[in-house]
């Protein structure tokens, strides 16, 4: 796919990419030929799986057990009214098929798991997780480790969010391997340790903020544009409209 021409309505639907400076066709072939899997398409998921489609990623797949509820649509916008009791990863795949029929969807209603892991995230070449317990983190984590893939990693409470990428796999400018998940969370960590949205509440568009950043760093990492976030956490404090960061 990614050898093949533009088709004019490509060529149209991508204009504003095709004449970025540092993107380009040879950015957008790469979009075209990346294959993506979304972990989640809830809060963050959404904006995720928005801007994946719209900028033209060839394969999109969208992981997700859950059901969508009318509390989720304060925040995960890639769902509607009429989606409520519907699988999460169809709801997102159809909205997605509607925003750019050139992308290719593969929607996966079940959870991820140890034993489903690596058999799912094989067949991509970059993941995205906006999962929100750290089991199911770790679980995303390990995987991606295990079969060289790097990893864009978000999480969001109440006003503030963070962004960071993991792939140990890749090397450092001074030669050292990059960190891994284990170098920023502790491995005793376990889900009691996180708030739950239901528990203390989630400001919508944070989910947007943080989420569209995760985008960002997903297309960084497929066209080889700028500086990708490994070794470095970005934190987003809504409340003050300030960003920080830190190197682990």
């Amino acid at each position: 796919m990614a050898s093949e021409t533009f088709s004019a309505a490509e060529t149209r639907r991508y204009a504003r990419h095709l004449v970025l400076k540092g993107m380009g066709g040879a950015g957008q072939q790469a979009l075209r030929g990346a294959r993506v899997l979304v972990v989640g398409a809830g809060g963050l998921g959404s904006p995720v799986i928005a801007y994946l489609a719209a900028a033209g990623v060839g394969t999109l797949g969208i992981i997700d057990h859950d059901t969508v509820s009318l509390s989720n649509l304060q925040r995960q916008t890639v769902h509607r009214t009429g989606d409520v009791g519907r699988n999460k990863a169809e709801s997102a795949a159809g909205f997605a098929g509607a925003l750019n029929p050139h992308v290719g969807l593969v929607a996966h209603a079940e959870p991820l798991t140890t034993a489903n892991a690596e058999a799912v995230i094989r067949q991509y070449d970059l993941v995205l997780d906006g999962t929100d317990n750290l089991s199911t983190r770790a679980i995303v984590a390990a995987a991606c480790e295990a079969l060289a893939r790097p990893l864009v990693s978000g999480a969001v409470s109440m006003f503030d969010g963070q962004v960071t990428v993991f792939a140990p796999h890749l090397s450092r400018a001074d030669g050292s391997a990059a960190p891994r998940f284990a170098d920023l969370y502790p491995s005793d960590a376990d889900d009691a340790d996180l708030p739950s949205c239901e528990a203390t509440g989630i400001l919508g568009p944070l989910t947007g903020v943080i989420g569209t950043l995760m985008a960002m760093e997903a297309i960084k990492l497929i066209t080889g544009i700028g500086t990708p976030l490994i070794g470095r956490v970005l934190i987003y404090d809504g409340k003050d409209a300030r960003f920080s960061e830190f190197s682990y």
